[in-house]
C-alpha cells in the first residue's frame, strides 16, 4: 500500500482558477465559493505559501470578482484561453520554477471544465491535485458532482478549506496557529449568521 499523501507547507501551492465576475454570476453558491477562496488566500499569505491565479480570456470575460481583487496583490495572475492551466505556457513556466511543489490546491470555476482539466494536467505532471470542494463551483449542481467524482476517480484528493488549514498547520500552539485563529473565528461567525 502506498503511503497516504500528506500536505506539507514546503510542497504546497494554491491555484486560483477563473474567478471572474462575468462567470461567477452564474455559479451555484458563488458567494460561498468566493468567501472560501478569500479565506484560503489569507491563510496561504499568512503562512507565506505560494499562490498563483489564472483568468480565462480576460479581454472578453473581465477580471476577478471585486471581493478577491484586493487580495490578488503580489499574486501572479496569468490569462489563458486553454481550459487547463497546465496547458498554458506562461503558467507552466511558473509551475516549473517551483519544482518542490507537488501538491496543487485547486479552487475556482468551473469544477467540471477548467478545474477538472487543470487537475488532470497536474496528475499528468506527477503532482497531486487537491480539490477544495467548498471553494469550487459550476453553473449546475450535476456538473459540480460529476466533476468532483471524475477528479476523485482520477486520483485527486477532495478536501475542505478547514481540512487544508489544519493539515498545513499540523499542530496547535505555534505562532502560525495563533496568527490564523482570528481568521478561523471570523469565518465561523460568518458561516453561523
Amino acid at each position: 500500500m502506498q503511503p497516504l499523501p500528506f500536505l506539507r507547507p514546503d510542497s504546497t501551492c494554491l491555484h486560483l482558477i477563473d474567478m471572474q465576475t462575468s462567470l461567477m454570476r452564474k455559479i451555484v453558491g458563488a458567494d460561498q465559493v468566493t468567501a472560501t477562496v478569500a479565506y484560503l488566500i489569507k491563510i496561504f499569505k499568512t503562512l507565506g505559501l505560494p499562490i498563483l491565479a489564472n483568468t480565462q480570456y480576460q479581454k472578453g470575460l473581465g477580471g476577478y470578482v471585486p471581493e478577491l481583487e484586493p487580495l490578488l496583490d503580489g499574486i501572479p495572475c496569468i490569462d489563458k484561453v486553454e481550459f487547463s492551466g497546465f496547458d498554458n505556457p506562461e503558467t507552466v513556466r511558473l509551475v516549473e520554477a517551483m519544482p518542490q511543489i507537488k501538491n496543487w490546491m485547486l479552487v475556482g470555476i468551473e469544477a467540471h471544465v477548467c478545474v477538472y482539466q487543470t487537475a488532470l494536467g497536474a496528475l499528468r505532471r506527477g503532482m497531486t491535485p487537491w480539490i477544495i470542494v467548498d471553494a469550487v463551483g459550476s453553473r449546475h449542481e450535476n456538473d459540480i458532482r460529476a466533476g468532483l467524482r471524475r477528479m476523485e476517480m482520477m486520483g485527486a484528493v477532495l478536501v475542505t478549506a478547514e481540512m487544508v488549514l489544519y493539515e498545513l498547520l499540523g499542530r496547535a500552539g505555534t505562532p502560525q496557529f495563533k496568527s490564523l485563529m482570528p481568521l478561523v473565528i471570523e469565518r465561523d461567525n460568518q458561516l453561523a449568521s
